[in-house]
């Protein structure tokens, strides 16, 4: 699959995120009011009773990189499963764009840098709205 097939995902899409990171919270609540959002169903894998092995999966490879299944059954992970979700959302120029030669193992390897620290940098910035 090239980055590119994201633009082909197909609505609605199921986004398997980590309930208990604070910077993936905010991005579900943005998503729970955003126009398009019938597109779109979330799944914490934080959840009691989430089975990631029921999907395929294991919940340590789910918990390392954004997971997203889309209507045909196509599975998008990483930065492809952002930019499939983008495209479902209407942002599909914005998403070319990340696609482009370049830019797009720019994004990929930023993805890979934040998936990593995504939980301390959410305490950290937590802690400096509150001070």
């Amino acid at each position: 699959m090239s980055r590119r097939d994201t633009l082909d995902a197909h609505a609605p899409v199921t986004l398997y995120h980590d309930g208990h990171c604070p910077l993936c919270q905010r991005e579900v609540a943005w998503l729970t009011r955003h126009p398009r959002r019938e597109r779109v169903a979330l799944v914490d894998i934080q959840a009691p009773g989430f089975d990631a092995e029921a999907l395929g999966k294991t919940f340590e490879g789910m918990m390392g990189r954004l997971h997203l299944s889309d209507a045909e059954g196509r599975w998008f992970i990483g930065m492809d499963a952002s930019r499939a979700l983008y495209a479902v959302l209407g942002y599909r120029r914005l998403v070319w764009l990340s696609t482009l030669p370049g830019l797009a193992g720019l994004m990929d390897a930023g993805y890979r840098w934040f998936a990593r620290r995504r939980v301390r940098l959410g305490r950290w910035l937590e802690r400096r709205r509150k001070s």
